[in-house]
């Protein structure tokens, strides 16, 4: 079994998609632990909804190309996203892959890690919680360091929202 650490976002009815992508998810994968969940504010149009972004940990036996293009991409699809040329589109539901077992993979559908992760306060964050040693390739930093660099960030965090999840959902998994 592998441990993976997926990022959910969603910033159409995001309080109801983020929680049908994780019913859905867990019916793939075992959920381990749920990072915090945040509102942030929307990437390119700032009149755009804001989303609700956060991480998952599970623990899987499916290999990363498919649970990333198969599980992840089906699930996205239940839940109505369509993908457009506007990568900060709205959007009902976002999955991605971020890490696999450490792995290092470089493929036309996957890349491990995701290269997004430094880049974005709203991943960066809430995946520090849960592997705040994770290090990323080419940095000589933990991910906890990077994450520190968002102090200032404009993450809301959901802890009612987040606790709520973790009750109903996932059955009173630890906080992160």
């Amino acid at each position: 079994m592998a441990i993976a650490y997926i990022s959910v976002g969603s910033n159409i009815d995001p309080e109801a998609h983020y929680r049908k992508a994780l019913l859905l998810l867990q019916s793939y994968v075992r959920i381990e632990r749920l990072s915090t969940v945040y509102r942030t504010l929307p990437e390119g149009d700032p009149s755009s909804p804001p989303f609700y972004n956060g991480v998952v940990e599970v623990e899987t036996a499916l290999p990363p190309t498919l649970l990333k293009t198969v599980v992840l991409r089906y699930i996205e699809e239940q839940l109505g996203r369509t993908r457009s040329a506007d990568k900060n589109a709205p959007r009902t539901i976002d999955l991605d892959l971020l890490d696999y077992d450490g792995q290092t993979i470089h493929q036309e559908e996957v890349h491990l890690p995701d290269p997004n992760i430094p880049r974005h306060a709203f991943i960066a964050v809430p995946l520090a919680e849960l592997a705040p040693n994770l290090r990323l390739p080419g940095s000589p930093l933990p991910l906890r360091d990077i994450a520190d660099q968002y102090s200032n960030a404009p993450l809301e965090r959901l802890e009612a929202y987040t606790a709520q999840l973790r009750k109903d959902l996932l059955h009173g998994l630890p906080e992160s």
